[in-house]
């Protein structure tokens, strides 16, 4: 029998199904994890977006928690197919054997803050400044030059650099962009002219072990860091 998701809203379910769409984009092979506490109120979703080399994780509020625990590698075309915005569901498509990534996760816990990540708007403007380099570059190549590897040696280049005081490199950022995970947070405060004010977004860089995750209100961006080994398991199901 095919199992049934109830999300918490329609809301719920059409963040979800941006999420999978992104990903479908990149890949139309994509596959995704999908992890459920039994009797938990969240659905945590992991993927890895073609060409970035990074997982990006979106964690789904459920209304309705499921009976036992779910841990399954799915087609994200085909759950995307099943999602129903309006209805706030989503039929479990039948498992497939997963790519290599779906068997490493990140750790379970062990999550700690680190320092040195730069503001929202300093965030915005590394990324702006490194897709227009990249662009500036790759348009003054010769045509002889033009060519897919060379074209990638300058992604490798401009994406491998750190952000700010940090270990996390610039395409964890470039991901988490390209993906949604970036976008400002409505606040439910108003402004003084009495409409709905733009709260700060609350991105924070934290490691665990041979990990490094940037986490925003829309998801998370994790990735092993530079030389380490990172581990098996999953990242705690719990809504962002």
């Amino acid at each position: 029998m095919t199992e049934q998701l109830r999300f918490a809203d329609s809301g719920e379910a059409a963040d979800l199904a941006a999420f999978l769409g992104r990903l479908v984009h990149y890949d139309r092979a994509a596959a995704v994890r999908l992890q459920a506490q039994a009797g938990g109120g969240a659905l945590a979703v992991f993927g890895r977006p073609a060409s970035f080399e990074v997982l990006a994780i979106r964690t789904v509020r459920l209304a309705v928690p499921v009976t036992h625990p779910l841990d399954v590698t799915v087609s994200a075309g085909e759950l995307l197919e099943s999602v129903d915005e309006a209805a706030a569901t989503a039929a479990v498509p039948a498992a497939v054997t997963g790519p290599p990534w779906t068997g490493v996760l990140p750790p379970r816990g062990g999550w700690h803050r680190l320092p040195g990540l730069p503001g929202p708007e300093a965030i915005r403007e590394a990324l702006s400044a490194s897709v227009a380099e990249f662009r500036a570059r790759d348009g003054a190549l010769p045509p002889q030059h033009r060519t897919r590897s060379e074209r990638d040696r300058i992604g490798r280049e401009i994406w491998s650099r750190t952000l700010g005081d940090t270990e996390l490199p610039l395409r964890a950022v470039h991901a988490a962009q390209s993906l949604g995970f970036l976008r400002p947070v409505r606040s439910a405060v108003t402004s003084g002219a009495g409409a709905p004010g733009t709260a700060p977004d609350p991105v924070a860089l934290l490691g665990s072990g041979g990990w490094l995750r940037l986490r925003t209100p829309y998801g998370s961006i994790a990735m092993r860091r530079p030389g380490g080994t990172g581990g098996l398991g999953a990242l705690q199901v719990r809504p962002v």
